[in-house]
This record gives structure tokens, sequence and C-alpha cells, in this order.
């Protein structure tokens, strides 16, 4: 039992607190102006390229992208400003 709460207490100590606190955070972004079968290939590609994004899901269909992230990488503005800056100007959907 002291091993464990040895080990324990050295994993707690050498673990960055940050990723104690970190959280995956997924948004649903409104992408209206997606307007053909290519723009969710760049829409994907900006989204993935920003620090912290997990997972991204491009719907042409529904003009929207769902963005699995890392929260105490990035935020919110930044996903929607990469798809602005991509050409692809988003907000938070539904």
């Amino acid at each position: 039992m002291k091993k464990l709460f040895v080990t324990l207490a050295l994993v707690a100590v050498t673990s960055p607190v940050s990723s104690v606190w970190a959280a995956s955070r997924t948004v649903t972004l409104s992408v209206p102006g997606m307007t053909c079968a290519a723009c969710p290939i760049t829409v994907r590609h900006a989204l993935s390229s920003v620090p912290g994004v997990e997972k991204t899901d491009v719907r042409f269909e529904q003009r929207e992208a769902i963005v699995t992230f890392d929260d105490t990488r990035t935020n919110v503005p930044a996903l929607t400003r990469a798809t602005a800056d991509a050409g692809y100007p988003s907000s938070i959907g539904r």
C-alpha cells in the first residue's frame, strides 16, 4: 500500500498541472459559405492546423464543422478565426 501511495504522489508531482485541468470540448460551427464539394477540404485543413484541435468532422450538406479540441490549448474564437482566414467565416452552430 505504501508503494502505491508513493507512486501516486510521484505521478501527481511530475505531471504538468495543465493536463490535470485539461478537457476535450466539442463545438459545432456553422459554415454557410461552403458551396462546393471541395470547400470542406479547405475548412478541415484550416481547423486541423490550429494547435490543440484533436478531431474535425466537416459536413458539406449541413454546412457545419464539428470540432473536438483541448480547451487548454485553443478556444472557439481561434477556431472561427482559422475558418475565416481560410475564406469561410463561421459561427457557433446549434
